[in-house]
């Protein structure tokens, strides 16, 4: 038996706030618009610029919360966001009895990494978990506000981690 894989990683912005929707069944779908751009030098040395839209859609499949929620609650216009799942091709008629096709990127996990609103640092999969990201190592007692590099070597006798090993 063969293995194959199909598995798209984006880091982008979002374009829209998500659109969130519920179906007959009470299942819950967020869909949103991921751009990521890349930029490069042309032969003439002018700078230039390509934009990619990616469809990217979120199923929530348990009852009583998900990735879908979260999305609601956190992920806005201009968010930064890092997302991983598979990529899935649909077709459908639509009015006019014209075969439509779509690409999209069926999420698993998505990772806030901060946007327009500076927010960001949240991971979470599409189980409906989120896993707790690492707080901030604490300064001494004594240490001033702004942080001192002297006081670095204390930062890492803290112990204070949730590290299996």
């Amino acid at each position: 038996m063969s293995r194959s894989l199909n598995k798209a990683m984006l880091i982008g912005n979002l374009g829209s706030d998500p659109e969130i929707r519920s179906t007959t069944t009470g299942a819950r779908v967020a869909s949103f618009s991921l751009a990521t751009s890349r930029s490069w030098t042309g032969q003439n040395g002018e700078k230039q610029e390509k934009t990619e839209w990616h469809k990217c859609v979120v199923w929530n499949t348990k009852s009583g919360g998900g990735l879908v929620d979260v999305i609601e609650k956190y992920v806005k216009k201009g968010d930064r966001l890092y997302v991983e799942g598979e990529i899935e091709y649909r077709q459908w008629q639509d009015k006019e009895n014209q075969t439509r096709y779509t690409t999209e990127i069926k999420v698993r996990d998505l990772v806030m990494l901060g946007g327009a609103r500076g927010g960001g640092g949240g991971d979470f999969d599409s189980g409906g978990g989120a896993r707790r990201a690492q707080p901030a190592a604490k300064a001494p007692a004594g240490a001033a506000a702004g942080g001192d590099f002297e006081d670095f070597p204390a930062a890492l006798e803290d112990t204070d981690d949730d590290l299996p090993f």
